[in-house]
């Protein structure tokens, strides 16, 4: 079964739903979840927030926050899984932000990636260093924010 698939599965099995806020990636999470066939059990929706206004306007992200540390931080991907949460009526929420490449951004570094999820009662975010090329580094985010859902999951035990 693939690591989406297991997503999916335990949330069916919980009866919790979950949204997306996606920088770098562009909707790349998105559409690996609807391509499980029942998603639509569990998925709520997503929100791209490319540009870095949208994470304000759309995502909820603070503005200070964006115009303090960017929107490559790992305060900036909770906020965006938050977001995502609220904004869609979800119960988790998962986050992506960083730098895809092939350049720098403002001073960050290509490969430096955050993905959070937030959750009922559970939470975290994971700095990520990944090599490859621009195709690479989303491919990889995805998989990382996917393995942090299936273990924050885990990690909520069972549902109240």
């Amino acid at each position: 079964m693939s690591l989406v698939a297991e997503a999916v599965r335990r949330l069916i099995a919980r009866q919790q739903t979950v949204a997306t806020a996606e920088s770098l990636t562009g909707g790349q999470l998105a559409s690996t979840f609807v391509e499980v066939p029942g998603v639509s059990a569990v998925f709520r929706g997503g929100l791209v927030v490319y540009a870095t206004d949208l994470k304000h306007a759309l995502a909820g992200v603070p503005a200070d926050l964006l115009s303090s540390r960017g929107p490559v931080d790992p305060d900036v991907a909770v906020a965006l899984a938050d977001g995502a949460r609220q904004r869609c009526g979800a119960d988790w929420g998962l986050a992506t932000t960083g730098v895809a490449g092939p350049d720098p951004q403002d001073g960050k570094p290509v490969g430096l990636v955050y993905v959070a999820v937030a959750g009922p009662g559970a939470g975290a975010v994971e700095e990520l260093h990944l090599d490859g090329n621009r195709a690479t580094v989303r491919a990889r985010t995805v998989t990382a924010v996917l393995n942090l859902l299936v273990a924050q999951l885990d990690h909520a035990g069972a549902p109240a």
